[in-house]
């Protein structure tokens, strides 16, 4: 697997995203060779929230403040509860999610992450998937949400929980492989 290599992508997350949604896209995304950094608004590590409690600490690669979208192939967003709650509300991290827009770059997100491409305000007209519980915030801003284990549209991958990973990581490669996407804006 030597055709992604080379490939970099970014891990936006802060404390109380979901474990699995973070290590699963990591390890698939690394299998094919890819260099994931772990991204994040503070230097020191950050916590993993695992089903019903705090998980493992995590290493960050790179603080939030020394990176943008140009260094990046494609970004993932992993969910939980706490992490995109937080991260909505972060100016820094909304630009650099906006910028992956903008340039037309994939962008994963899982479970509650797609709080954050709400407050990027990259939704409007977009076919994407979540957690049941936000769909209705995702519809308020002009999404076309629907329920379905993985949507892609045009380099916007979109899952619903962590049973939905494999398929989220096998679609997120494809359209990294694809590169940028006309049709992906902000």
């Amino acid at each position: 697997m030597t055709e992604l290599k080379g490939t970099r992508v970014a891990i936006l997350a802060t404390d109380g995203f979901e474990e699995l949604e973070l290590s699963e896209p990591k390890k698939a995304l690394e299998a094919q060779s890819m260099e994931v950094h772990v991204v994040a608004p503070k230097k020191h590590g950050i916590r993993a929230w695992a089903k019903t409690d705090w998980g493992d600490d995590y290493p960050v690669d790179k603080v939030i403040d020394e990176v943008s979208a140009e260094d990046y192939h494609a970004l993932v967003l992993p969910g939980g509860l706490f992490n995109p709650d937080a991260l909505r509300t972060d100016e820094k991290a909304l630009n650099f999610v906006r910028a992956f827009f903008e340039a037309g770059k994939p962008v994963g997100a899982i479970c509650h992450a797609p709080w954050i491409l709400i407050n990027a305000e990259v939704v409007e007209g977009r076919r994407l998937t979540s957690v049941h519980s936000i769909a209705d915030d995702l519809k308020n801003a002009g999404a076309k949400w629907e329920d379905s284990e993985v949507v892609c549209d045009s380099a916007l991958v979109t899952s619903r929980t962590p049973a939905d990973l494999h398929a989220f990581n096998n679609k997120l490669i494809e359209e990294i492989k694809e590169g940028r996407h006309r049709g992906q804006h902000a």
